[in-house]
Formats: C-alpha cells, structure tokens, sequence
C-alpha cells in the first residue's frame, strides 16, 4: 500500500529529527535503527522506503540538524548582540545538558573520521564550511583584517569548551570551564 505524498515526506522529517534529537545525546553507536523507528512511533520496516542504511540517514542527520542550526544562527546574525547571545547561550549550562537539542560539531566531531561514523565527515564540514563563513561575516569583530581567523579561534574554544564540559563528572568544573571560556572570547581583543 503506497501512502501520500505529503504523509511519506512527514513520516521522513520525523524519523530525522528523532534520530538527530537521538544520535546527538547517545551517539552513533548508541542507538539502533529499532530504537529510532519505535522513538517515531513507526515499525522497523518502513525505514529502508526513508533511506538505505543507517550510514546514510547518519549523513542526513547531519544536514536535518545542520539547517536547523545555521537558521538559528542567521536570525542570531542579524545584530551583533544578537551573535552575543549566541555565543553566551551556547557557553552555558543548559546547552552543555541539552545534548539531544544542541549542537552537531560538539556531539558528533569526535566520531568524524572513524570506521563507525558512516560518511558523516563530508557533511560535517559542509556545515563546519557556513558556520564559519556565518561567523566571520556576522560576528561584531573589531577588525574584518583577519575575522575569518578569528572566527575559527572563537569556534574552537567554543566547540571545545562544551565538550570539556561535558566530559567532567564535577559540576563546579564543568561551570569553571564554561564560564572561562565565555570569558577568554569577550576579552579577546578582535572579539
């Protein structure tokens, strides 16, 4: 039995945020495809009519969760208090413990480049690629003489200080981390 149109493309939106929203917070390894449909309310089985393996809806995942956050950072874009906040919002507690909402690069970079990781790294530095360019054009640098430079600096601190975050088991560390990190970029002298 075919189905519509329109409930078919549904059925697929859902089975990518699912599997995003669920990749992002157990990784790759750490969720079946089982998992995924039952999380979409769906059976196994429809899933090979969405995609060929669970490599490639990976790879999609990467572009679902990349639109979604290049969206959200071109509204950020449109002030340069908006990039602020951006980079406050994303150096706080609530994204270090919203792994299943946050960001891409700091849940999935780690697996880029494994046998595990299905072709994700081609996708990853598509995304990575905008993210950058957003940044170096959008961010209320001092100086555009080297932003796309400082735009890759700010991006690494921030990726990394969610991740270190993340990894500690100490609260308090954790909130050190963050909050030097958050305070290193606003004392940057290009930021």
């Amino acid at each position: 039995m075919r189905y519509p149109a329109a409930e078919t493309a549904e059925k697929h939106q859902k089975i990518l945020a699912e599997a995003s929203r669920l990749f992002k917070e157990r990784g790759f390894d750490g969720v079946s495809v089982s998992e995924i449909m039952k999380a979409t309310g769906l059976t196994h089985g429809p899933f090979y009519n969405h995609f060929d393996s669970k490599e490639a809806l990976m790879a999609a995942c990467i572009d679902h969760s990349g639109n979604a956050a290049l969206a959200d950072l071109d509204a950020a874009g449109e002030t340069p208090e908006g990039m602020r906040a951006y980079v406050r919002d994303y150096l706080s507690p609530d994204h270090r413990d919203g792994r299943a909402d946050g960001c891409l690069v700091a849940a999935f970079a780690a697996q880029s480049g494994t046998q595990s990781s299905g072709g994700i790294s081609v996708p990853l530095t598509t995304y990575l690629k905008s993210v950058i360019d957003r940044f170096t054009k959008n961010f209320p640098w001092r100086t555009k003489k080297n932003a796309r430079g400082d735009a890759i600096r700010m991006l690494a601190s921030m990726y990394g200080g969610v991740v270190l975050a993340r990894a500690v088991e100490d609260e308090a560390l954790s909130e050190e981390i963050l909050r030097e990190v958050l305070a290193g970029l606003q004392s940057a002298p290009k930021a």
